[in-house]
């Protein structure tokens, strides 16, 4: 079973043209369309079983429309093997009633994206949602380390992340992008071990760039750093993920399927950890 713990899609009518202007934006290749239809399309060419579908919320006034279409729409996504998540902007003040709203309705957890959202991570703001979310059983995924769109700024380091740790002691936080896209060494060091998982979307392997592309996009984990990060960590918190439409979900688990882990280290990245944090 595979299970992507890391996935986008956008109302169809408009997907295509977010994803292009995002492209444009990060200077890298998308892989779908950026639809529902177009993420169904691509479990089935990869045999992805299960995908977690992630929206951000770039300012306060969407949260509640578009995590009312996600709740309307759970059921028929779920019955093509995509589990939605909701999101929470960190101006939305209405922090606690639109997360008590998402467990209500069934949605496993909420995202957040600190450099979409201009806020560092250890923000007062940040930590009252994860620690709302802690107390409902929500799980939260958050963006982590360098947006390759924003990389003048850093909004969620290893630093940022260890004083949410300190002070919050979240119970389900997963940090994307390996712990700190582009900071490697930073987790590796600091961060790896700690009570939090880790997935591994656009993490591993070659970028497909477009011109004018940033220079971090030589930054990502050679397949020995990768594996060397996973096993500090503890395989049992590593969850399989891919960034679609940004990775193409078949190639990505070609790379993880080459790497030096055991065929029991893979089946717990790739859905074992999964199944366990989502409750499947």
């Amino acid at each position: 079973m595979i299970i992507d713990f890391h996935t986008h899609t956008f109302p169809k009518k408009t997907s295509l043209s977010i994803v292009n202007k995002l492209a444009g934006v990060s200077k890298t290749v998308p892989f779908t369309d950026g639809s529902p239809d177009g993420l169904i399309a691509s479990m089935e060419k990869s045999g992805t079983d299960r995908s977690v579908n992630l929206p951000v919320m770039t300012y306060a006034g969407q949260v509640e429309k578009v995590n009312r279409s996600l709740m309307t729409q759970r059921e028929e996504l779920l019955s093509h093997g995509i589990i939605t998540f909701g999101g929470i902007h960190p101006d939305y003040e209405d922090f606690r009633g639109e997360l008590k709203r998402l467990k209500d309705a069934g949605i496993p957890g909420s995202k957040l994206h600190p450099a979409y959202q201009n806020v560092d991570f250890d923000d007062i703001r940040m930590m009252r949602i994860i620690d709302c979310a802690s107390e409902l059983g929500l799980i939260v995924l958050t963006h982590a380390g360098i947006d390759i769109g924003l990389y003048d700024h850093n909004y969620c380091s290893v630093k940022h992340i260890l004083n949410v740790l300190d002070q919050v002691h979240p119970q389900r936080l997963v940090l994307a992008h390996m712990g700190g896209w582009g900071d490697w060494d930073a987790v590796e060091r600091d961060l790896a071990g700690a009570p939090v998982w880790l997935d591994t979307s656009f993490s591993i392997g070659p970028i497909t760039p477009l011109p004018g592309a940033s220079p971090y996009l030589t930054e990502n984990l050679s397949d020995e750093a990768f594996v060397r990060l996973v096993r500090k960590h503890g395989t049992d918190k590593v969850l399989f993920a891919t960034d679609s439409p940004w990775e193409d979900q078949a190639d990505y688990i070609r790379r993880v399927e080459k790497t030096a882990l055991t065929d029991a280290e893979k089946e717990r990245i790739f859905s074992g950890n999964a199944r366990k944090l989502l409750g499947l």
